[in-house]
Order: structure tokens, then sequence, then C-alpha cells
């Protein structure tokens, strides 16, 4: 590009921000079912509080995510419209959501190996 501006305002922008909502929408729905379902399934009493916590758990990440997308697509653009891609956000919230997601797994395969044990 010669002298032109490093950042065309189109519609990419705006899908990669509604594909980071959806994708903190599809976590929060995912933990509210957790909620519903995990207590029902509790296969010994003691355990029975202990089956809630990866629901509030998502149901955290999922408004954390929601609020740090919106953080990040502001920040892109601001550092898109000053042409200045020194300042372009880094791969912390995928590096984050890539985290929970394997957390979620763990915990999953470790309530799933609790409920046949018991």
């Amino acid at each position: 590009m010669s002298g032109g501006r490093l950042y065309d305002p189109g519609l990419q922008p705006e899908r990669t921000s509604l594909a980071w909502r959806r994708t903190a929408l599809a976590i929060g729905v995912g933990s509210l079912i957790a909620l519903r379902v995990l207590p029902a399934i509790a296969a010994s009493p003691e355990l029975s509080g202990w089956w809630l916590v990866p629901g509030i758990i998502g149901l955290g990440f999922a408004v954390l995510l929601w609020l740090a997308a919106q953080a990040r697509m502001r920040g892109l653009n601001a550092a898109l419209l000053d042409d200045s891609p020194d300042r372009l956000p880094g791969a912390g919230l995928l590096v984050a959501l890539t985290l929970f997601v394997m957390g979620c797994a763990a915990v999953s395969a470790a309530l799933t190996l609790l409920a046949v044990w018991s």
C-alpha cells in the first residue's frame, strides 16, 4: 500500500467482535446448563455443593470474556485508526480462552470419573 491508510474500516472488526460475543454467550449458556444438570446427577450428597462450582466459574468467565473482548475491540480499532500497528493487542484473550476450555475438559473428566466410581 503506497501512501494509503493501514486500516480499512470494513466489516471485519465487527465480525470479529460478534464472534467473541457468540463465544461468550455459548460459554454462558453451557454454564447455565451445567448449573441445572450437574446437581441433578450428583452421586453423593457430600459433594452436592461442589457440583455447582463449574457452572458458577463458567458464568463468571463468560462475563469477563465478554467485557475483555469489548475492551480488546475498542483498543484494536483505536490502534488501527491511528495507524500504529505497534499498539495492537496481543493474543492474551485467546490464551485465556484456551486455558479455560482445557480446564473445563479436565474438570469434566474428573466429575465424570467421580460419578462413575461412586
